[in-house]
């Protein structure tokens, strides 16, 4: 089977600091993959490799079975991969449902942007319903909690109909039951797309990610289940350090990278 992205051997050099190092992993179809790891460990910059913010010294992304390095990031979003930010890109100004149809317009034509459109077109009810907001369209988006600009994020990334999601800690600020409905939702997505969620928060990862890789000074330290992580002494030793007590739980693991 044809993994549906890619990284072969992926190197990143600023100025003499190599902020990836080789890095070597493939994402599969239906995936809710979390990517994992301390602070500088390289988890951004990845990210901004596959959407061609920034650009490798060595190595390359396949996507689909095509290289996909040196792909404009415009050209990149029309292949079907769509990123949000930590901190939601939202317009305050106008109401959700104008958010998620002026998203899902980018791939129409210069005269069906500009033309009125009368109704809601089929990808943005469905991104709304997806995202549990049909009963908010009209609300201007600019009175959203952070956790519903979050997710109208989400949908406005889902208008555009891609095929790979990449989430930059999409539950950060969120309340318990809204950290849930994210989860369920991101499976839900599943169904049909692929998730790559960037995160700290080890409960909502213990709980949804089918699939965890662990990075470490910019490569890949381990990568598995929940439960494979969790056991394998590599990363019990770089997390924690020689002679201390593995620990039971995942969230201890960055916990304790982030004391060392």
């Amino acid at each position: 089977m044809t993994a549906l992205l890619e990284m072969q051997g992926v190197e990143v050099d600023f100025d003499g600091f190599k902020a990836l190092k080789g890095l070597t992993f493939a994402i599969n179809q239906g995936e809710v993959r979390f990517l994992i790891g301390p602070n500088g460990a390289g988890k951004t910059t990845a990210v901004d490799v596959i959407t061609g913010l920034t650009k490798p010294t060595a190595g390359q992304v396949v996507w689909q079975g095509e290289k996909l390095t040196g792909t404009s990031e415009f050209d990149i979003v029309k292949l079907g991969i769509g990123r949000t930010f930590q901190n939601p890109t939202v317009f305050d100004d106008l109401s959700v449902v104008e958010n998620v149809d002026l998203a899902a317009s980018y791939r129409m034509g210069l005269f069906k942007m500009l033309r009125q459109r009368k109704g809601i077109s089929a990808p943005v009810a469905e991104a709304l319903e997806m995202i549990g907001m049909t009963d908010q369209a009209e609300r201007p988006a600019g009175e959203l909690s952070h956790g519903q600009r979050q997710w109208l994020e989400i949908g406005m990334l889902l208008a555009q109909d891609p095929k790979l999601l990449l989430l930059d800690e999409p539950v950060a600020g969120m309340s318990k039951p809204e950290r849930q409905r994210t989860g369920e939702m991101l499976h839900e997505i599943a169904k049909t797309r692929t998730v790559l969620v960037v995160e700290h928060d080890m409960e909502f990862l213990r709980q949804f990610a089918s699939v965890v890789t662990v990075m470490h000074e910019g490569a890949v330290l381990c990568e598995g289940d929940v439960a494979t992580v969790q056991a394998d002494p590599t990363v019990q030793e770089v997390y924690l350090g020689r002679g201390r007590t593995a620990p039971e739980d995942p969230a201890d693991l960055v916990a304790a990278a982030k004391e060392n």
